[in-house]
């Protein structure tokens, strides 16, 4: 039997499965941060500064105020203490360490050249030899960046720039090495993943392909309460070859559940533990990034909102700005706020505020308190408002 939802419906589905029903505390923790993270699966990792980088925000628009440091500590602080790992999950991301194990058999593919763009793959064949004098360097000097193997070499050899950071790509996608901190403008350095990942983790045995697959197929489910199949497999960024057998396999122990959404064209899935709030009282800013919006699609199909990022846009040629964030207020995204964390100046710069059509009358109170909560978040004594206009 085939359930079917309201749009409405769903989309309170998904912003309960991404914790947006949860009321935010007057202290934050790492109990809390570990769980939203746990909860999500993974935060995006990107290294634009414009305002904040956006690993930060997705902890930030559920939770309120954190302590940055409590994430860095999980990410990059000593092996013992760690609860975060680096890897190619839906992008680079920070990922839980008990996904580590079910995203070897994605190392596995790149180490046999099977995964990757043409440039890495070369890298597991015939310029292997390459990739494994710059393992072996890591391995007997310690933990180096990218920058390390800049040493003065001619530009045919192999210790060029492109040459070396395509081979610690490669390295780095097939599990050998891995992110043990990052340094000045957010430069990872690189370790022997044995140096790095804690020993308990390295010693869960191997899930084969399909058992790993399916895990995160569901991990997917979890994360997003309501979603069609490509969206289940865009999570953790899997093929069809991939992810397809882990749906059919959920979907006949009962733990996804066939449902129709309305105004949707494609089939959808709703995770058997999916909560359904009779409303959701957000209010939060969202980061280009937030796995609640990162699929673009997804975004229109739940909320009717375009949106696409324009970091890369001519300016003269943007609609909206250059680092937008969307607004959500209740259940329905109402904005939209190009932002600029000025530190110089110490001011939380919203340049322009585009609001969307069926934006409620409380929206620029409830959008200023959310500003006024991030400048403190960030250190900054003010928020200066731009231009307010109304989204066609």
């Amino acid at each position: 039997m085939t359930l079917t939802l309201s749009l409405k419906q769903a989309r309170r589905i998904a912003l309960a499965a991404q914790g947006f029903n949860q009321r935010m505390l007057p202290q934050v923790g790492a109990r809390q941060l570990r769980r939203t993270h746990d909860r999500l699966g993974l935060f995006q990792i990107d290294s634009v500064n414009v305002l904040t980088r956006a690993h930060y925000l997705p902890a930030f628009s559920r939770l309120g105020p954190y302590d940055p440091a409590l994430l860095e500590s999980d990410a990059w602080g000593p092996r013992r203490q760690r609860r975060m790992f680096e890897y190619w999950a839906h992008e680079a991301s920070l990922l839980p360490l008990d996904l580590q194990p079910h995203l070897r058999w994605r190392m596995a593919k790149a180490e046999r050249g099977e995964a990757g763009y043409a440039g890495l793959r070369r890298f597991a064949t015939e310029r292997r030899a390459e990739a494994e004098a710059i393992l072996n360097r890591i391995r007997n000097d310690g933990p180096l960046t990218a920058a390390d193997f800049e040493d003065g070499r001619s530009k045919s050899g192999w210790w060029e720039w492109s040459h070396a950071k395509h081979a610690l790509e490669w390295l780095f996608w097939a599990g050998l090495i891995t992110t043990t901190t990052r340094r000045g403008n957010f430069a990872r350095v690189y370790d022997l993943s044995e140096r790095v990942i804690p020993q308990p983790i390295r010693d869960l045995p191997t899930p084969d392909d399909a058992t790993a697959q399916r895990h995160l197929v569901e991990r997917s489910a979890r994360a997003m309460g309501v979603a069609t199949a490509a969206d289940l497999r865009d999570y953790f960024r899997l093929k069809p070859d991939e992810g397809d057998h882990a749906i059919t396999t959920l979907a006949e122990e009962g733990i996804l559940l066939p449902v129709k959404v309305e105004g949707w064209s494609q089939k959808a899935w709703m995770h058997r533990d999916a909560g359904l709030p009779r409303r959701i009282e957000a209010g939060a800013l969202l980061a280009p990034f937030d796995p609640l919006i990162w699929a673009r699609g997804r975004a229109e199909r739940l909320f009717g909102f375009h949106y696409r990022i324009e970091i890369y846009v001519p300016q003269d040629k943007r609609t909206h700005g250059y680092y937008v964030l969307p607004f959500l207020l209740g259940d329905t995204l109402v904005a939209r706020v190009d932002l600029k964390a000025d530190r110089q100046a110490g001011v939380l710069r919203a340049r322009r505020i585009a609001l969307e059509p069926a934006a409620p009358p409380e929206t620029i109170d409830r959008l200023t308190f959310e500003l006024d909560r991030m400048a403190a978040w960030l250190a900054l004594a003010s928020v200066s408002l731009g231009e307010i206009a109304r989204s066609i």
